[in-house]
């Protein structure tokens, strides 16, 4: 099928749906038609209505099939922009009556059909419906489903939003995840992906890496870097905002995290731009640190909430730069601060867990009560001893966990 226009069969259907679906003259029976008429066409000009009304129905219709052509230009020029200037001009002669417009539902019914269409021939306004950038829908669902992490809603909603309402950023956006298993730095990314493109972990602009499954072994590390700059560079190539997660990036050799950083640079000057990209680094490293802190306000009295950025970040920095802790501080991430943000997951709490049962009975559609989510929890592992606060597994486990309350 050509560039230019949808084949007849096509184009029919969507004038017929357009003014038929829209409550306009498509399908309307009025007093000066007939459905004879449709089969036999208009009445001779000796017949019973006499000529007067013979020259109105031909008007009628000539409206009709002028209304009709409006409707399918203004389709194909929101599926096709070449030489649509020249038929806004012209528009006004399409019309029989001058000051007439395209009624406000036909066009709501153009716009589904546009997007509908679109979602085929990857012609949105973004220029790739693969991309859909739903930052209200990833700020919701956080809120709704992300347990005990203020701190990590805002952040990611913040740097998120930021980056992609820019016109122009400087460097891609990379962001370090921090906190111990279990706490929601996979379920952030999924839904990061999910948020951002249609087919989420799936599209072809997201590329997962777990570095004890993609990277094993530490001498083969000169063909890693060869292999993930090849597919780094393609993945940008083919999609104009990409998104690259790196899970267990502790694990990663620091050697790859170098060979990655020209991708995260501000001086990039390569033919592909990678501004547009977004890295997200998921570690366990640094959980100590946040739980300390964490524990430290509880002790004090003081709500989890009252927990800032500033309560941990220098914290957190500190911990990443000691060499025998993580590849981070012998590769150049933190020396030339190429991470813009470090984002602090903190440990769950008993009602948390909850909370986290609740979900996954939810999400199985299965019924639940309290006594139920109560005993989900206790079979948990809580820590530190002397408190039992913190759940050492987090929320990992929980969904396995309800398999015992199934008939």
């Amino acid at each position: 099928m050509g560039q230019g226009r949808l084949p007849a069969p096509l184009g029919l259907a969507c004038c017929l749906l357009l003014l038929g679906g829209s409550g306009g003259l498509g399908n309307r029976r009025t007093p000066t038609t007939g459905p004879w008429e449709e089969e036999q066409g208009p009445v001779a000009e000796g017949g019973p209505w006499g000529r007067a009304r013979y020259e109105a129905i031909k008007k009628h219709l000539g409206t009709v099939g002028a209304l009709s052509k409006q409707y399918w230009q203004y389709l194909a020029c929101k599926v096709w922009k070449e030489g649509c200037e020249e038929e806004e001009e012209e528009e006004e002669e399409l019309l029989p009556f001058p000051g007439w417009s395209l009624p406000l539902v036909g066009r709501d019914y153009l716009e589904i059909l546009s997007a509908w269409y679109c979602s085929f021939r990857k012609c949105c306004k973004m220029g790739d419906c693969r991309i859909i950038n739903n930052i209200t829908g990833l700020e919701a669902d956080l809120n709704g489903q992300l347990h005990g992490q203020h701190l990590a809603k805002e952040v990611v909603v913040r740097a998120v939003r930021g980056f992609l309402q820019s016109p122009q950023p400087e460097k891609a956006l990379v962001l370090s995840f921090h906190g111990w298993s279990g706490t929601g730095k996979n379920f952030v990314a999924r839904m990061v992906a999910s948020h951002l493109y249609r087919d989420g972990l799936k599209s072809e602009c997201v590329r997962v890496f777990i570095a004890l499954f993609h990277f094993p072994h530490h001498k083969y590390v000169d063909s890693y870097k060869v292999r993930l700059r090849k597919q780094i560079g393609e993945t940008v190539q083919r999609c104009k905002q990409s998104l690259f997660i790196f899970d267990e990036a502790e694990k990663l050799h620091f050697g790859l995290l170098d060979a990655i950083k020209p991708f995260m640079t501000r001086n990039d000057k390569g033919q592909a731009d990678y501004r547009r990209s977004i890295f997200l680094f998921l570690s366990n490293l640094g959980g100590s640190t946040i739980n300390e802190v964490a524990l430290d306000f509880w002790r004090a009295g003081r709500a989890r909430e009252e927990i800032s950025m500033d309560c941990l970040e220098q914290q957190l920095r500190l911990e990443l730069q000691e060499p025998k802790e993580s590849s981070y501080a012998r590769s150049h991430l933190l020396k030339e601060n190429l991470i813009d943000f470090f984002v602090p997951f903190l440990p769950l709490e008993y009602h948390h867990v909850k909370l986290c049962a609740r979900d996954a009975f939810l999400a199985r559609g299965l019924p639940y009560t309290e006594a139920a989510l109560d005993e989900v929890a206790r079979m948990m592992v809580f820590v530190p001893k002397e408190e039992t606060l913190f759940s050492a597994q987090g929320c990992k486990s929980v969904s396995q966990r309800i398999n015992y309350f199934l008939p």
